[in-house]
Protein backbone atom coordinates (compact mmCIF):
# COMPACT_ATOMS: atom_id res chain seq x y z
CA UNK A 1 0.00 0.00 0.00
CA UNK A 2 1.29 3.50 -0.94
CA UNK A 3 1.91 5.95 1.82
CA UNK A 4 -0.26 9.09 1.76
CA UNK A 5 1.92 12.13 1.21
CA UNK A 6 -0.19 15.30 1.58
CA UNK A 7 2.88 17.48 1.40
CA UNK A 8 3.84 16.33 -2.11
CA UNK A 9 0.34 17.09 -3.39
CA UNK A 10 0.49 20.53 -1.83
CA UNK A 11 3.84 21.17 -3.51
CA UNK A 12 2.38 20.25 -6.91
CA UNK A 13 -0.61 22.56 -6.42
CA UNK A 14 1.61 25.42 -5.24
CA UNK A 15 3.98 24.96 -8.18
CA UNK A 16 1.07 25.00 -10.62
CA UNK A 17 -0.34 28.18 -9.14
CA UNK A 18 3.02 29.90 -9.16
CA UNK A 19 3.72 28.99 -12.78
CA UNK A 20 0.25 30.19 -13.83
CA UNK A 21 0.76 33.46 -11.96
CA UNK A 22 4.12 33.99 -13.65
CA UNK A 23 2.54 33.63 -17.08
CA UNK A 24 -0.40 35.90 -16.23
CA UNK A 25 1.63 38.86 -14.96
CA UNK A 26 0.99 41.98 -17.04
CA UNK A 27 3.85 43.53 -18.90
CA UNK A 28 4.27 47.24 -19.32
CA UNK A 29 6.52 49.33 -21.47
CA UNK A 30 6.78 52.96 -22.39
CA UNK A 31 6.43 54.05 -25.99
CA UNK A 32 8.64 56.84 -27.29
CA UNK A 33 7.06 60.27 -27.51
CA UNK A 34 5.25 61.07 -30.77
CA UNK A 35 7.35 63.57 -32.70
CA UNK A 36 5.74 63.56 -36.14
CA UNK A 37 2.83 65.84 -36.95
CA UNK A 38 0.51 66.00 -39.93
CA UNK A 39 1.32 68.62 -42.52
CA UNK A 40 -1.06 71.59 -42.59
CA UNK A 41 -3.80 71.57 -45.21
CA UNK A 42 -7.54 71.47 -45.77
CA UNK A 43 -9.18 68.71 -43.66
CA UNK A 44 -6.06 68.14 -41.53
CA UNK A 45 -8.32 68.21 -38.46
CA UNK A 46 -10.43 65.32 -39.80
CA UNK A 47 -7.33 63.26 -40.57
CA UNK A 48 -5.83 64.08 -37.18
CA UNK A 49 -9.00 63.02 -35.34
CA UNK A 50 -9.39 59.69 -37.11
CA UNK A 51 -5.92 58.58 -38.15
CA UNK A 52 -4.03 59.35 -34.96
CA UNK A 53 -6.64 57.54 -32.87
CA UNK A 54 -5.20 54.22 -34.09
CA UNK A 55 -1.66 54.79 -35.30
CA UNK A 56 1.27 57.14 -35.35
CA UNK A 57 1.54 59.95 -37.87
CA UNK A 58 4.76 58.22 -38.90
CA UNK A 59 2.62 55.61 -40.63
CA UNK A 60 1.38 58.34 -42.98
CA UNK A 61 4.57 60.33 -43.37
CA UNK A 62 6.65 57.27 -44.30
CA UNK A 63 4.42 56.30 -47.24
CA UNK A 64 5.91 56.94 -50.68
CA UNK A 65 5.28 60.56 -51.70
CA UNK A 66 2.98 61.62 -54.52
CA UNK A 67 0.95 58.41 -54.70
CA UNK A 68 -2.27 60.29 -55.40
CA UNK A 69 -5.95 59.82 -54.70
CA UNK A 70 -6.24 56.16 -55.79
CA UNK A 71 -3.52 55.10 -53.38
CA UNK A 72 -4.90 57.07 -50.43
CA UNK A 73 -8.47 55.96 -51.09
CA UNK A 74 -7.30 52.34 -50.98
CA UNK A 75 -5.46 53.03 -47.71
CA UNK A 76 -8.48 54.69 -46.09
CA UNK A 77 -10.76 51.89 -47.36
CA UNK A 78 -8.35 49.36 -45.83
CA UNK A 79 -8.51 51.15 -42.48
CA UNK A 80 -12.32 51.07 -42.59
CA UNK A 81 -12.99 47.60 -44.00
CA UNK A 82 -9.99 45.59 -42.77
CA UNK A 83 -9.25 47.28 -39.45
CA UNK A 84 -12.74 48.53 -38.54
CA UNK A 85 -12.01 52.25 -38.37
CA UNK A 86 -15.34 53.99 -37.63
CA UNK A 87 -15.13 56.56 -40.42
CA UNK A 88 -18.27 57.64 -42.28
CA UNK A 89 -18.29 58.32 -46.03
CA UNK A 90 -18.10 62.12 -45.72
CA UNK A 91 -15.09 62.03 -43.41
CA UNK A 92 -13.42 59.29 -45.48
CA UNK A 93 -13.63 61.52 -48.57
CA UNK A 94 -12.21 64.45 -46.57
CA UNK A 95 -9.29 62.31 -45.36
CA UNK A 96 -8.55 61.02 -48.87
CA UNK A 97 -8.65 64.57 -50.22
CA UNK A 98 -6.29 65.78 -47.50
CA UNK A 99 -3.82 62.91 -47.89
CA UNK A 100 -3.76 62.95 -51.68
CA UNK A 101 -3.13 66.70 -51.80
CA UNK A 102 -0.69 66.86 -48.92
CA UNK A 103 1.30 63.65 -49.18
Amino acid sequence: MKAFRPFSGLVCVAASLLSAAAVALPRSYELPAETATLRPGPNVDVAQNYCSACHSVDYISTQPPGRGETFWKAEVDKMIHSYGAPIDDVDARAIVEYLSRTY
